[in-house]
């Protein structure tokens, strides 16, 4: 069974950092590219950052490039969210998804985490 299974949320003040982390299991995760969507309140799902395989192309949401960055230890089946300078608009929940290609498209995830909630006070 493909677990997706994020962590590290938690309630931190503006300007903090944190760092989630997403580990998978139940099959080998080569050719599929990994990252974050998040979901804030009353808002639909977004895409905030994205990995391939190897790690040579990442991509990230204008709102988050320069305070966010994405990395991914395949040995270990983990993907990273280092948040940085975190903005109470970055309040949401975080959800880890897993798709085959170079990069995440919404109608191309095969697999999704429970999610994560990360809070920003001001």
């Amino acid at each position: 069974q493909v677990q997706l299974v994020e962590s590290g949320g938690r309630l931190v003040q503006a300007g903090g950092s944190l760092r989630l982390s997403c580990a998978a299991s139940g099959r080998t995760f080569s050719g599929y590219a990994m990252g974050w969507f998040r979901q804030a309140p009353g808002k639909e799902r977004e895409f905030v950052s994205s990995i391939s395989w190897r790690g040579y192309t990442t991509q990230y949401v204008d709102a988050v490039k320069g305070r966010f960055t994405i990395s991914r230890d395949n040995a270990q089946n983990t993907v990273y969210l280092q948040m940085n300078s975190l903005k109470p608009e970055d309040t949401a929940v975080y959800y880890c998804a897993a798709g085959r290609g170079t990069v995440l498209v919404p109608d191309g995830i095969n697999y999704w985490g429970k999610g994560t909630l990360v809070t920003v006070s001001s």
